[in-house]
């Protein structure tokens, strides 16, 4: 299972994106593909399906959009071909969001979701979303992210590490704000 490529675009269609890495050009369904740009370094991170008549890739610019695709494609009755349109035409924020508020309407404005499906959606995943992808707040930056991920590893809650990350020093490298958060913790 691929977790994420390095490459160069060198294509861009509707459906997806062409991803050189080492001489090999991987065909990638995305989101949005107009967000990327031909003849420049990216890391794609990736999602592998395996059918028996085809294989894809699908790619995220973010480690939340795939863990929002992810949780997506585990409901009832959505697949990743309708979960890619949701990511394109809605926020991370606002599709969890309209989720745990039941806003049923709202998730009938994507592509092919309709009122079942909308209900299916908010059955499997309401009160599920935030702790998965972790903090989706727009003002965590990438050490705080880094380190609610590195603890959510070892084991911790979310609620639990929410408490500390405010406490720990982000001056210091990822290992000391690690064994510093740990120590918060076992408070």
């Amino acid at each position: 299972m691929y977790d994420y490529m390095k490459g160069l675009v060198t294509d861009i269609r509707p459906e997806g994106i062409t991803l050189e890495v080492n001489n090999i050009g991987y065909f990638i369904n995305v989101a949005n593909p107009y967000t990327f740009e031909i003849n420049k370094d990216t890391t794609v991170y990736l999602h592998q399906q395996i059918k028996e008549d085809e294989h894809n890739l699908f790619g995220f610019k973010t480690k939340d959009e795939k863990s929002l695709f992810l949780r997506l494609i585990s409901v009832k009755g959505l697949g990743c071909k309708m979960a890619l349109p949701i990511l394109a035409t809605g926020s991370i924020d606002g599709i969890i969001d309209a989720i745990d508020k039941e806003n049923i309407s709202y998730l009938k404005k994507f592509p092919k979701i309709g009122d079942k499906l909308a209900k299916q959606m908010i059955l499997d995943l309401k009160g599920k979303m935030e702790s998965k992808i972790g903090d989706v707040s727009s003002n965590v930056d990438h050490s705080n992210s880094e380190l609610h991920d590195a603890l959510i590893g070892l084991g911790y809650k979310d609620k639990e590490i929410k408490g500390i990350l405010d406490k720990v020093d982000y001056n210091l490298t990822i290992g000391e704000q690690i064994k510093e958060a740990l120590k918060l913790l076992l408070k």
